[in-house]
């Protein structure tokens, strides 16, 4: 049997090293392809002009520029999100991070910027889960390590400016003792799924700890307002999540599981995989430093990974690349300012001349890495500004500025 998970991975696969007639797919298409396989196969629905245009009426502001170039470029229930909104009723956004290493990487900010967007533009309570135990159970680490990496991936959770009067930040391992209601959604969850059911979604196998085939539970719970009675008391009320595609076989179960329990079904956001330095065919690694830009990179290491190792799509003399032109479609510097370059005329104007030739691999690269640096140091900055204390307040449960009736 396939599971979910080894399908996502196979559409990784098929999209990289596809062939067609013996003909590699062009890279122009591998992530147009990957889309369409997503919506086809796992019944998510594309973001089109359609729901842009409803979203900027319903809001009454533009898009993001992510929604706009098809970094979220697909999703679960989103227009009935905006129903709720359009006729005054509540919604709240809920994202998370698995706590894996000291220093996050700018692919990491991708679902916290557009969720702080969100938070602002419908002014909703957000919840944040921190998987500690999840990466306890999948990684060889301490049990201590992994509780200290959640506070401090927090710590930049919190530096990409969210308001503590309006979002909550737990940890697994601290807050789900302390929540009875939360432990009681989760073992709902867990009695209606069933191990075939896991195991054909997320492949464990009889070797796998008894914790792995649990935890699917853990994720899908915060989906629901119930689990937070400090905060919407016993209102029932939907939630959208924001997330990377890999995330949505944990949300296709949930909501498979929520009308069973009477709950809404979490709609979704869906994003694309954020590529490694060394191309979109390569995969980011702990272990190499190279292969992404670092939270804690100074602004010497960014332009010397910027300038060693972003793959380049141009071509190999100055005097081919003027005849030419080069190819955005696998130039990294040129995808990763489709994902930090705010101007769209700017990054219209930059395609143009790149693929033209008037713009050599050398001048990119220094445009991305003046986008980059200030990005970097301005979280570094805010980041300093995030105490304990303040990691403690925002990981306290409590109530937020929004009332509920029940």
């Amino acid at each position: 049997m396939i599971t979910l998970i080894q399908q996502l991975l196979m559409i990784e696969k098929q999209v990289n090293v596809a062939v067609v007639q013996g003909v590699m797919i062009s890279p122009c298409y591998r992530t147009l392809i990957q889309q369409l396989f997503v919506t086809e196969r796992f019944g998510s629905s594309q973001i089109d002009d359609e729901l842009l245009a409803r979203f900027e009426k319903v809001t009454g502001k533009p898009v993001h520029h992510w929604l706009r170039r098809g970094i979220f470029f697909s999703h679960r229930d989103l227009h009935q999100i905006l129903t709720h909104y359009e006729q005054g009723k509540p919604f709240f956004l809920y994202t998370g991070r698995g706590p894996s290493s000291d220093a996050m990487h700018v692919g990491h900010l991708i679902p916290f910027v557009i969720t702080k967007w969100l938070q602002d533009v419908f002014d909703v309570p957000l919840v944040i889960q921190l998987t500690d135990d999840e990466k306890y159970l999948w990684r060889d680490v301490k049990l201590e390590d992994i509780t200290r990496l959640a506070r401090e991936n927090a710590k930049d959770i919190i530096a990409c400016g969210f308001d503590m009067e309006k979002t909550f930040i737990f940890s697994d391992f601290d807050f789900i003792g302390q929540c009875p209601e939360f432990y009681r959604n989760m073992v709902r969850v867990a009695k209606c799924v069933t191990f075939n059911q896991v195991k054909g979604i997320f492949g464990f196998g009889d070797s796998d700890p008894i914790g792995k085939i649990s935890f699917p539970a853990i994720q899908a719970t915060p989906s629901f307002s119930s689990s937070f009675p400090f905060i919407f008391g016993k209102a029932n009320i939907p939630c959208l999540i924001p997330c990377a595609i890999d995330q949505d076989p944990y949300f296709r179960m949930t909501r498979d599981v929520a009308p069973k329990l009477g709950y809404h079904k979490p709609a979704l956001l869906h994003s694309v995989f954020f590529p490694a330095l060394q191309g979109a065919r390569t995969k980011m690694s702990g272990s190499d430093p190279n292969s992404s830009i670092s939270l804690r990179d100074t602004p010497k290491q960014i332009k010397n990974k910027v300038n060693k190792h972003a793959f380049s799509g141009g071509q190999a003399t100055v005097e081919e690349h003027r005849e030419k032109g080069g190819n955005c479609d696998v130039d990294i510097s040129y995808q990763y300012l489709r994902f930090f370059l705010e101007d769209d005329a700017k990054l219209e104007q930059v395609h143009k001349d790149y693929s033209s030739g008037a713009l050599l691999t050398g001048e990119l690269k220094k445009m991305l890495i003046e986008v980059l640096q200030p990005i970097v140091t301005t979280h570094q900055q805010n980041r300093l500004q995030v105490t304990d204390e303040i990691v403690q307040q925002f990981m306290t449960p409590r109530k937020l500025k929004f009332s509920y009736g029940s």
